[in-house]
């Protein structure tokens, strides 16, 4: 089946650009463009899209507001695109629900390869957007006190040594490709672990593990 997507952007040439990458791949099928957030609020409701490749900064509803009503209504799931200038709107954006984000200057095949993770249940969290995020804004993050977060300090020390070194590494951006080589485990096992520090945190997905990350000031660690 083809994964049917909705673009958010409100440049037109960038909007023409995406379409005839992702029109090019045979499982990819762009049904609508949105011209604003609150467009793409409109066509996500009506078009039924999987995934809504949304921009951050556009006039008007912004994407970090149309995406809060996105995955509030369940209507898709979103992928964030952003830029280093604008590296900030991602956490926001995340935070809103969305299932990742990457840079505009990604390669056509991991846009593409990202749309399919998302659209099958997964996140996609781009390495360079993290790192650039951690360096920009960890000395300024809050700590968990008066800080919501989907868990607390007693759930976080329930992690094995092993599982907060991958939450760490998580929490850095790496892939779990990356992850393997640096902690020299097998790529399985870093799954493994992985899903075993999902379950004790009660997230989601690695998405989840950086916003938690960034919550409870733990970026340094």
């Amino acid at each position: 089946m083809s994964i049917r997507v909705l673009l958010a952007d409100d440049q037109s040439l960038l909007r023409t650009g995406f379409r005839m990458i992702l029109q090019a791949q045979p499982d990819l099928d762009v049904v609508g463009e949105a011209v604003d957030g609150a467009d793409a609020v409109r066509q996500a409701a009506r078009l039924d899209p999987d995934v809504v490749l949304m921009d951050v900064r556009m006039p008007g509803t912004d994407g970090i507001e149309a995406t809060a009503q996105i995955t509030a209504a369940g209507a898709a799931r979103v992928l964030v695109l952003t830029t280093f200038d604008l590296d900030e709107y991602a956490f926001a954006a995340l935070r809103a629900g969305a299932s990742g984000f990457l840079l505009k200057d990604v390669p056509p095949d991991v846009l593409a390869g990202a749309i399919r993770a998302v659209a099958a249940g997964d996140a996609v969290v781009s390495p360079r957007v993290t790192r650039q995020l951690l360096d920009r804004f960890s000395a300024d993050l809050p700590g968990p006190d008066g800080v919501p977060g989907p868990a607390n300090g007693g759930a976080l020390a329930s992690l094995t040594d092993r599982e907060r070194e991958v939450f760490g590494e998580v929490a850095k951006g790496y892939t779990n490709g990356e992850i393997a080589a640096r902690l020299h485990l097998s790529e399985a096992t870093v799954k493994t672990h992985l899903t075993r520090v999902l379950a004790k945190l009660a997230l989601r997905d690695r998405v989840q593990i950086v916003i938690f990350a960034y919550e409870h000031d733990l970026v340094g660690e």
